[in-house]
């Protein structure tokens, strides 16, 4: 790919001079003074602060330019009093002749925000490699666009076929869009469009109608509502809706007659249409047909429609509606009425036009409604920068195609406009100087005739565009240089390790970095774990002593922390999967990911380094893919699917007993959600399989979660009897950000709250005192939910009325990605990850205590504590975490192998499959790290109290049962020898008696052990060493040679 890059720079670039040794003059860059205000400091500012404070008065006072150089120039050093006149000239713009405190500080934010904002424009974004998709489209790629809601993108081609892709860009699933109108042979889709407040798509065929099809359907693609009797074919749509009211919406169409048409919807929500008196009550299985005149005669009382023939018998190339300008904007090909704004009457419901006349017509435009431009791609070779009320000429010209541009989009943070040309050149504008900053072309198929699309998705920064059925992507990478970075690659899993009290991180590259929780210090890492694929689960066993790694590659593997694979387990059986969750119990590995059962591994079959999977008892009970599972001891294990559905296992039995799961028919927005629940299940439907029928999931990428997916499950572990009370004792999130609290007792949803709107998938973790919950999506922004009282007891109806919510920040740039608790200090922090490469450490405040892998280390004791029901968390944690780790305890260590008995050391290790072998493994209270760390916390536990020299006995507590007495009478030990014979130790010696009485032993008698250099050093060391000094010594007995025989030889002459 050929990138080049234009410097806003330029024309200056002879200023500075090279000297004879090719660097610059700096003699001749001091000669620049940086401009005042860029030089003043905190300090100068409140310095100035205290001159315009008016002595004993609680107020500001005005200076005039006279008094302003004066006192300014006397106390701010160095300055002069002509820089402060040019401060003074700039803050006052309306030339009052006077300024006072809130002037000065109101030009110093502004003047702040406008560098800000230059700098982000100018920042020239880099691209990795032009990839092409792998799709099966045959024919002509029309529309392609992103579905926010449910995390995927959609293309469709002129056939009909419509492709579902996942956020890793992987096609997921193709469904064929059909309508009774026309044969399949006959099908010719001219554009699409998403309606995502109502999780619908509009498809507009040259059989003059316009289907509207549902995605929560069942059957895969339901057709709800066919719009026929349209006057000509639509070939462009835009719809818009209020983010802060969905029912409010407007359906714009552009047709081949040069009408413009648009439906206004008023309770889109609801229902799009009205739905005849007759329908039954499954109406969504039924198509409601409407014709255009119902529409335009009013009949549909919950929408309206709007129309203009300005574009009269020219074919509308584009269509959109802004809402800040209540206007809606069209384009045609045509020289006359070339750009249209029809502008909405308050009033009555007709449109008020107003027209551009472009040179040669123009092929598309893109609206920036913070700057207010229209940019247009003309045929003309031009890019022109419009203001809506100026229809003489452009606000600006953007000039360098060589041939006709095709499409242009704006990219709204950046203030940077895309645009592509028919010669298949790709440029780059900054839109405040007007100057093209980077051209991309030469890398783009080389066919001649082609129908090009051009999608550019914000939040994803992925440049899709499309080359008759082709589709290419350029991705934008990530600005690494200007912020701190944990990992080169997407950050994938966080994990806390309570002995070592090291944070244990992985990325998409299949890198593991450990870093020290205390400072935020990296002390190793190991690279290249499972090869090339990405890393994307892990866990520790029950000692903490061993991690698991699940990779795309279908393998899990068991490390030490010294970088060594003691057992590689094939959950995909030499097949790439996706894993998504580890669990380590008493007697099995439980690995769960995109299949419908579970993959269990026995304990028992850890005898070799390859190890393949045992069979599930349970067999195949849910119809969509686990996601993910939780365990609560002694026995019950939950499975979360991507439809929604949660079944309830003994594990000990390996039987499924219970299913809970809501209608997937119902949405999430509506009020009346019904639970759905199937008891305790016969034998025969244990063993039977459940058949798979076509969900809502099935539309959406595997790799993110539809509006029901379950991507995360906890139980409350503080709340082991509140189940049985009525309370909830189990936690699920996924998909439209909502959260839900379950009873396993009763099989009762207690709660379901929306925690993130308008986002998609979320995640959550929950500390261990099960006190507070914190939520992060795809956004980058995490909130702290307070809950020890939430949901304690059951309720007739289901509570919609969130938790208290302490908290809401936002760490990251992207989309977070794993979320993990952990104690420190008597403070409980959050430890968080993210697809912007970093891993951050966060108090209960929402305070970034710092990031992992930046400059300056943190002291940890400097955290906040936290911010509700603190006393009582610090009070109980100890005793709380008591409770925990005895729980563990019963769970038999799930991999009771011996652990690294160094300290860790930093270091960085480079994983080769071909290198690893399997260890001998020894028990762990066999070790003397696990004996220090088992009498440390034996110790921990013992709590002594005396009371006159008696023993007390507990009438109640953990400790009730110990009977804790003095101490017994020390012994009277004998008195040393330096104590008795003084004088023999400390009496003054002179240097003759000091050589004479002093006698050092001999150096073999000091060794505990005798020891030589074979026993000290590897063999395999002394070995190459061996070689290498036969070797020396044989090249010098041959130089040796040669310079004997030639001053034999000069001799003889």
């Amino acid at each position: 790919m050929s990138y080049t890059y234009i410097s806003l720079n330029d024309s200056h670039s002879s200023a500075g001079c090279l000297t004879s040794d090719g660097t610059e003059d700096a003699a001749a860059m001091n000669n620049v003074v940086e401009q005042l205000e860029n030089r003043l400091s905190v300090s100068d500012f409140m310095k100035m602060q205290e001159k315009f404070m008016s002595p004993g008065l609680n107020r500001t006072m005005v200076m005039t330019r006279e008094e302003f150089t004066e006192q300014m120039s006397a106390v701010i050093r160095p300055s002069t009093k002509e820089e402060f006149g040019e401060l003074f000239d700039k803050i006052d713009v309306i030339q009052d002749g006077f300024i006072d405190w809130d002037k000065v500080t109101s030009f110093m934010l502004l003047d702040l925000n406008e560098k800000d904002e230059r700098t982000k424009s100018l920042v020239i974004p880099q691209w990795k490699n032009l990839r092409l998709l792998s799709s099966t489209h045959k024919d002509v790629i029309q529309n392609v666009t992103f579905l926010k809601g449910s995390s995927c993108y959609l293309t469709v081609s002129r056939n009909g076929l419509l492709g579902i892709w996942g956020e890793n860009l992987k096609l997921q699933r193709t469904l064929q869009i059909t309508t009774e109108a026309v044969k399949l042979k006959d099908l010719w889709v001219t554009t699409l469009v998403s309606l995502p407040n109502v999780n619908k798509i509009a498809v507009a065929f040259t059989s003059k109608e316009v289907c509207f099809y549902d995605l929560n359907s069942e059957q895969g693609l339901s057709l709800q509502y066919r719009l026929h009797g349209l006057l000509g074919t639509v070939i462009c749509m835009d719809y818009w809706y209020n983010p802060h009211d969905g029912n409010e919406a407007i359906l714009t169409l552009g047709d081949v007659s040069g009408q413009v048409q648009a439906i206004a919807f008023t309770a889109a929500l609801i229902s799009l249409f009205e739905r005849p008196a007759s329908s039954p009550e499954g109406e969504e299985a039924t198509t409601v047909t409407i014709s255009w005149q119902e529409l335009a005669s009013g009949y549909h009382k919950c929408c309206y429609t709007l129309k203009h023939k300005l574009h009269w018998k020219e074919w509308v190339k584009q269509v959109a509606y802004s809402s800040s300008l209540d206007a809606f904007i069209s384009s045609t090909t045509n020289n006359v009425n070339t750009l249209v704004l029809a502008w909405r009457e308050k009033i009555k419901p007709h449109l008020k036009t107003t027209s551009f006349d472009i040179a040669q017509g123009i092929n598309a435009f893109d609206f920036h409604s913070r700057l207010n431009l229209i940019a247009t791609a003309g045929i003309n070779h031009r890019v022109c920068l419009w203001n809506p009320y100026v229809t003489s000429k452009p606000a600006g010209v953007l000039q360098g195609h060589s041939a006709s541009v095709i499409t242009v989009q704006f990219i709204m943070e950046r203030k940077q406009l895309f645009s592509f040309s028919k010669d298949k050149v790709l440029r780059l504008w900054d839109i405040q100087h007007q100057l093209c900053i980077q051209r991309i072309a030469g890398s783009f198929p080389k066919s001649l005739d082609f129908q090009s699309t051009l999608y550019f998705n914000e939040a994803h920064r992925r440049l899709f565009i499309s080359f008759n059925n082709q589709l290419m992507l350029l991705e934008m990478k990530q600005e690494t240089s200007r912020k701190v970075t944990s990992h080169k690659r997407a950050v994938t899993c966080v994990l806390y390790n309570s002995v070592f009290k090291q944070v244990i991180s992985s990325d998409a590259g299949s890198t593991i970095t450990f870093w020290l929780i205390d400072t935020g210090q990296k002390i190793k890492q190991f690279t290249g774990c499972h090869g090339k694929a990405e890393i994307s689960t892990m866990t520790l066993d029950t000692t903490e002593t061993r991690l698991l790694t699940g990779s795309t590659d279908g393998t899990v593997k068991i490390w030490d922390f010294n970088g060594h694979c003691h057992h590689k387990l094939s959950v995909g059986r030499d097949r790439a999967v996706d894993i998504s969750q580890i669990m380590v119990l008493k007697r099995t590995i439980l690995v769960t990911g995109w299949d419908r059962k579970i993959t269990v591994f026995r304990l028992s079959s850890l005898t070799q380094f390859f190890v393949l999977p045992s069979e599930w008892k349970g067999g195949v009970e849910h119809q969509d893919d686990i996601l993910c599972a939780a365990f609560s001891p002694p026995h019950t294990l939950v499975t979360g699917s991507c439809d929604g559905e949660i079944v309830v296992w003994n594990n000990s039995t390996e039987t499924a007993s219970l299913k809970i799961y809501l209608d997937p028919q119902k949405s999430l927005k509506s009020k009346s959600d019904t639970l759905v629940l199937q008891q305790p299940l016969s034998s025969a439907g244990r063993t039977s399989s459940i058949r798979h029928t076509m969900s809502v999931a099935d539309f959406y990428d595997s790799d993110t979660e539809c509006n029901n997916a379950i991507t995360k499950l906890l139980f409350l572990e503080a709340r082991k009897n509140t189940s049985v009370t009525g309370g909830a004792n189990l936690v699920s999130c996924g998909g439209a950000g909502y959260v839900r609290f379950w009873n396993t007792f009763k099989s009762q949803l207690i709660a379901q709250f929306e925690a993130h709107s308008g986002v998609g998938s979320i995640i959550m973790t929950i500390d261990k005192m099960s006190q507070y919950l914190i939520t992060g999506d795809i956004a980058g922004w995490m909130k702290i939910w307070y809950i020890q009282d939430y949901c304690l007891s059951s309720s007739e109806s289901k509570v919609t009325q969130p938790p208290t919510l302490i908290r809401s920040f936002q760490p990251h740039d992207d989309c977070v990605t794993s979320l993990e608790t952990c104690m420190r200090s008597s403070c409980l922090l959050i430890l968080s990850s993210s697809l912007d490469c970093r891993v951050v450490l966060s108090d209960m405040h929402g305070t970034t205590i710092g990031t992992f892998g930046q400059e300056k280390h943190w002291q940890i004791e400097n955290a906040s504590s936290h911010p509700k029901g603190e006393q009582n968390q610090d009070k109980n944690m100890s005793q709380r975490e008591e409770k925990v780790d005895i729980l563990k305890k019963k769970e038999a260590p799930a991999l009771e192998v011996e652990p690294s008995p160094n300290s860790p050391e930093q270091a960085t290790l480079v994983m080769e499959g071909n290198e690893e072998s399997v260890n001998m493994i020894s028990p762990w209270e066999n070790t003397i790290l696990g004996k220090n760390y088992k009498e440390s916390k034996t110790q921990k536990r013992k709590k002594y109290k005396f009371f006159n020299g008696k023993a007390l006995q507990n009438s109640f507590g953990t400790f009730r049962s110990l009977k804790i007495r003095t101490l017994e009478k020390v012994v009277e030990m004998n008195k040393p020898d330096f104590v008795l014979n003084p004088d023999k130790y400390f009496g003054e010696m002179t240097e003759e008696q000091c050589s004479e009485n002093l006698k050092f032993p001999s150096f073999s008698k000091t060794l505990k052990a005798v020891f030589d250099e074979n026993s000290l050093f590897p063999k395999e060391i002394l070995d190459r060493e061996q070689k290498a000094r036969q070797l020396c010594e044989q090249m010098y007995n041959e130089g040796k040679r040669k310079r004997n025989k030639k001053q034999a030889k000069l001799k003889e002459k």
